[in-house]
């Protein structure tokens, strides 16, 4: 097949309450998540990095704590996501902790994705995760969700954390199994879309909301991830989920919709340090620096000889030549005040200096993008 789970090399798994949560009971669908696990765990065995967005909490919450039917209100949902984050993180634990891996909670807000230091923040703390070979269990963190219970709901929130960690693919398993070119279920003519490239006023208005009680996303919340996730050089994919095995069914049966990116995770992060990030500040470096610059190298502290501006950690700065010539733009892993203290030296002495063993480089090669 054209499109496949087993290409990605770092993937984020959206999988819907309506899928995790039994409807009539409420309980978790033990059956249906030992079977994704399953999937889970032979994506990581072959080498592949998985980071999975679960939705569920408020449901199972909700059972636990016996709220009533119908629409809850903001402090009941918060409440019953307090109840039913725990119960969804034992769940997940007590299924990878027995095949050998080790799960990471990690709950997020909009604030996280929007505020430059907590979005900062949020990425190392998940890359730390991802590369120590742990698999990062990530919901919304409803409970201090004041003007709105959902980010949105987890389809955006997935799509953020794949451009978030720069991941090449990303799968939202819910109960609809791909973009139709009508409601299929209205519709009997209605006509599977297998892939989009662009996101045109035509596919647009296919959307239509969702049809189960837990969901709280419907095909317009898809396209909306579909379009952080190509804006980002990120494939996705939506498939059915409500299948046993659902992630190696996606690639035995192959009836879904991939949305196919122009450009790769690589190259739209840079072109968003180039193009729209205003440089906050200034390193001047010298002529080794440049040379290892030109071979995609990081910027080192060491060959730094200037610093102009005031910037924090993560700000855009530019990266000037001796003679004053941008020759690069990229990142900074450091505040201007500190990249003072540091320049012209070497990592092993930063503990020393700063007081703290922080990132060996001042620019990462990732966050840096030539401009000569």
């Amino acid at each position: 097949m054209k499109h496949q789970i087993i290409q990605a090399k770092r993937i984020v798994i959206k999988i819907g309450s309506s899928l995790l949560v039994e409807d009539k009971t409420g309980a978790i669908h033990s059956e249906w998540l030992t079977s994704l696990i399953d999937d889970v765990v032979l994506c990581w065995q072959r080498g592949q990095q998985v980071v999975l967005v679960s939705s569920g909490a408020i449901p199972l919450g909700r059972r636990h704590l016996k709220l009533k039917t119908g629409a809850l209100q903001l402090e009941e949902k918060q409440a019953a996501a307090a109840v039913g984050q725990i119960k969804l993180a034992h769940a997940y634990q007590e299924l990878l902790e027995k095949r050998g891996i080790t799960v990471a909670q990690v709950l997020l807000t909009l604030d996280d994705s929007e505020n430059r230091q907590r979005y900062l923040n949020a990425k190392n703390t998940l890359e730390t995760l991802i590369n120590l070979r742990a698999i990062p269990v990530i919901n919304e963190n409803d409970t201090v969700a004041t003007a709105e219970i959902r980010f949105g709901d987890n389809d955006r929130l997935a799509a953020r954390v794949a451009q978030m960690i720069s991941a090449d693919m990303l799968v939202l398993l819910s109960d609809v199994d791909g973009l139709y070119t009508a409601d299929p279920r209205d519709n009997p003519k209605a006509e599977m879309i297998p892939e989009v490239t662009q996101l045109t006023p035509e596919i647009l208005s296919m959307a239509s909301g969702s049809g189960t009680a837990y969901g709280s996303g419907g095909m317009i919340t898809k396209l909306a991830a579909a379009k952080i996730a190509l804006a980002s050089g990120c494939k996705m994919v939506i498939a059915a989920g409500k299948h046993l095995n659902p992630l190696t069914r996606i690639d035995e049966v192959g009836h879904n919709t991939w949305f196919i990116p122009e450009t790769t995770p690589t190259n739209a992060r840079k072109n968003w340090i180039a193009q729209h990030l205003k440089p906050r500040g200034s390193m001047t470096i010298d002529t080794g620096a440049v040379t290892a610059l030109q071979q995609g190298k990081s910027l080192l502290s060491v060959g730094i000889i200037g610093i102009e501006g005031e910037f924090h950690k993560g700000d855009a700065i530019c990266i000037l030549t001796g003679d004053k010539k941008e020759i690069a733009r990229g990142l900074s892993n450091y505040p201007s005040h500190e990249a003072q203290k540091i320049m012209g030296r070497k990592s092993a002495d930063f503990e020393t200096i700063l007081g703290y063993q922080g990132s060996g480089e001042m620019v990462h090669r990732d966050d840096l993008v030539l401009m000569l």
